[in-house]
Formats: structure tokens, C-alpha cells, sequence
């Protein structure tokens, strides 16, 4: 059966939710959005595309920065409206210059930072 972004399930703005995961060490990296172009562009290019709520335009992960997500599976999640992305990452995937935008972790009702930015 041949993939169709359309038929995924978007919300009221035309947007899915998107999670990268590294796919060799199941890293969860970030979550950010796209619609069914980005989906596309995802699939034919095989380089990560987002849609950037803030700025209102498509973006490459990795573009500017050169930590540049490359697909090795999109998943689609039950419901067909979330999406995971088997990554290969190159270098870190936050803006922090984190490996992952999930750094701060609550302990025993404190906030703490577990990843370092990388040099």
C-alpha cells in the first residue's frame, strides 16, 4: 500500500506532532511539528523536515547547524496522529547544543539538569 500524508490525522493548524528517537540507541532527541508537505519532503529527501510554528516556514533539521537529521524510518503511531522518526543524528539535536531537548529531569520535586551542552 502506498503511503499517503493526507490520510494522517492533523490537528486544527494542519500540524502532527513529530518525535525524533535516534534509531540505534532509542535516544529520545526532541519533538517538533510538521504538516503533510513536511511529511513529503521527509520521505523524498530523506533529511528531517519540520514546519516551524514560530517563523511560519519549513525546516531542514540541521541546515543551518550542520546537525543534520537523517531518516532511516518514519512510524506512524495507532491513531494516525503522531508521528516517530528513527533518526541518524549528527551531532546534538536541541538548540541548547544538547544531544537532547529532554535535559532537565524532575527528582524528588527539583528540576535537574542530567545533559551537559556539547563542547
Amino acid at each position: 500500500m502506498t503511503f499517503d500524508p493526507t490520510t494522517l490525522r492533523y490537528d486544527e493548524r494542519g500540524l502532527i506532532p513529530a518525535i525524533a528517537q535516534d534509531h540505534a540507541s532509542r535516544e529520545v532527541l526532541m519533538l517538533a511539528w510538521m504538516n503533510a508537505e513536511a511529511v513529503a519532503r521527509t520521505i523524498e529527501t530523506g533529511r528531517v523536515t519540520y514546519w516551524s510554528r514560530s517563523r511560519g516556514a519549513f525546516w531542514v533539521k540541521g541546515e543551518s547547524s550542520g546537525h543534520v537529521q537523517r531518516l532511516v524510518e518514519l512510524r506512524l503511531d495507532c491513531d494516525r496522529d503522531c508521528l516517530l522518526a528513527l533518526v541518524e543524528q549528527t551531532g546534538p539535536a536541541c538548540h541548547t547544543n544538547r544531544r537532547s531537548c529532554f535535559y532537565t529531569a524532575l527528582r524528588g520535586g527539583d528540576e535537574v539538569e542530567i545533559l551537559q551542552p556539547e563542547a
